[in-house]
């Protein structure tokens, strides 16, 4: 009998879920699923991990998780938690590892037309132009000081050494700049990792991909976000790489230090915290902030050499190219936000570990440009299938802390994916399904090959039925840049 067999589940609806709250529970999870995607769930310890974060000091309504939910480290990839600003915790597992991994969506003035028998060329550019892989590391060559400015300023410093347009930071979450960071709580060995990798891919499912847009759901909503059928669209999905990988490390140590001394009984050791306010949580969300400010920075560069490799590639000026930024999202994060629990706004800590923002119409943190609609919420897929754009509404907001899903979801480990892809020539498949790849390597493709994910389809189906964040189009790949 496997740990997920042993989680009682209660249906609510068609595509909600309840862990009834027993023993330490503090509250109830609720999971957003349908009958389809449960059989996957049930695989994994991802049950157990909801159950699990409703253990913490001061959750607040919830233990959430969203429809691409699989097993993590602590809290479930696609797990939502929020936490009283003054009595709850705060925990790296409840982030991740890759802090601010998150995806960015660019529009442009092509059509398929316009590229066609093109796109092969145009990949290798990229993979040629654009650093990707284990350890790659970018052209630029930081001082200590330069690269402590970065922690400080994400977006807007690239944007002003010349990265991009001051138009970038209006559609990226934050404007690209989370508020609290310091460098001074970053530890030497972060420093040194996030020093030679500032612009730079990484490996595993970061990508960078060029599509079109297949299907537009909502027509009004989709011509706001600058998205019409055909166009060809550019995805990059990166995060903070190895400074944000060692910030996670270095305070998941100081904080299961701080468990034993405050003698928090917690369900899995994995679930490292310590209390907002303390000292150690104040300095993990600090140094938190810094690693999210430099994967929006790196987000940055990239999105400033894609272009300029389109813009040579194709022999065209930025003005006709149009390569604008539709909007950038953060996945791996924890926001200092206020929620209606209970009835009234409270103060709070949301966590969203492989979740994204769906913040709706008339937000204030919405970009202006967006606000009567809501905010663009990027769902990617696997290399082989497609991804979405959806909104985020008011039901997100009463519901899940203002957060959705984030992707498909793996269904096979790294492990079990190279394993099933053996003697398979992935690069052919995907090519007579007309997408072109360029990966790192042969074990980085296999990894990532499409079976090893949930269709994302099925993922967006549930959070658009359960009104948590609703379609505007569907983006087709078309050529792939693997890490």
């Amino acid at each position: 009998m496997s740990g997920q067999e042993k989680i009682h589940l209660e249906k609510i609806d068609e595509y909600r879920w309840r862990i009834p709250r027993t023993g330490k529970m503090r509250v109830d999870g609720v999971i957003y699923a349908d009958e389809r995607l449960l059989k996957d769930i049930h695989e994994d310890e991802s049950l157990k991990q909801v159950s699990n974060v409703a253990h913490l000091p001061g959750i607040q309504k919830y233990s959430l998780a969203m429809p691409d939910i699989h097993w993590g480290y602590g809290f479930p990839i696609g797990g939502v938690a929020a936490f009283d600003w003054r009595e709850g915790v705060i925990s790296p597992g409840g982030v991740g590892y890759d802090i601010n991994c998150g995806t960015r969506l660019l529009g442009t003035n092509l059509s398929t037309q316009g590229l066609r028998g093109k796109i092969r060329g145009l990949v290798n550019a990229l993979y040629q132009n654009i650093p990707s892989g284990v350890g790659s590391k970018g052209a630029l060559r930081l001082s200590t000081q330069e690269l402590r400015q970065v922690l400080k300023q994400g977006s807007a410093w690239a944007v002003k050494n010349g990265y991009g347009w001051p138009e970038d930071l209006d559609f990226t979450e934050d404007r690209g700049c989370m508020e609290g960071a310091d460098p001074g709580v970053i530890s030497e060995r972060a420093l040194e990792r996030g020093m030679p990798q500032l612009g730079t891919l990484g490996s595993g499912n970061h990508f960078l991909e060029v599509g079109f847009v297949e299907e537009i759901y909502d027509p009004e909503v989709a011509s706001i976000f600058g998205l019409q059928k055909d166009q060809v669209t550019v995805l990059i999905h990166s995060g903070s790489r190895g400074l944000g990988y060692q910030v996670c490390d270095d305070f998941l140590k100081k904080m299961s230090e701080r468990v034993r001394q405050l003698g928090l009984e917690l369900p899995d050791r994995q679930l490292a915290c310590d209390f907002i306010r303390s000292s150690t949580g104040q300095d993990y969300f600090s140094g938190m902030a810094c690693a999210a400010n430099y994967a929006w920075a790196n987000r940055q560069m990239l999105m400033h050499w894609t272009r300029g490799v389109f813009e040579r590639f194709l022999q065209v000026g930025p003005k006709e190219l149009g390569m604008r930024l539709v909007y950038d999202v953060c996945h791996n994060i924890a926001k200092r936000e206020f929620h209606a629990v209970e009835g009234e706004l409270r103060e709070v800590c949301v966590h969203r570990k492989g979740a994204t923002r769906a913040f709706p119409p008339g937000h204030p943190a919405v970009p202006e440009a967006y606000r009567s609609v809501g905010q663009p919420v990027l769902i990617p897929g696997d290399m082989g299938r497609y991804s979405f754009v959806l909104r985020g509404t008011e039901g997100a907001m009463q519901e899940t802390f203002g957060s959705t899903c984030h992707g498909a979801g793996r269904v096979q480990s790294r492990t079990q994916a190279k394993k099933a892809s053996k003697g398979r020539s992935l690069h052919r498949e995907l090519e007579d399904r007309g997408i072109f790849v360029m990966a790192a390597s042969r074990e980085t493709l296999a990894e990532e090959a499409p079976e090893a994910y949930k269709d994302v389809s099925q993922v967006v189906e549930v959070v658009h039925r359960a009104g948590i964040s609703q379609r505007v189009a569907k983006l087709r790949p078309w050529g792939v840049v693997k890490g």
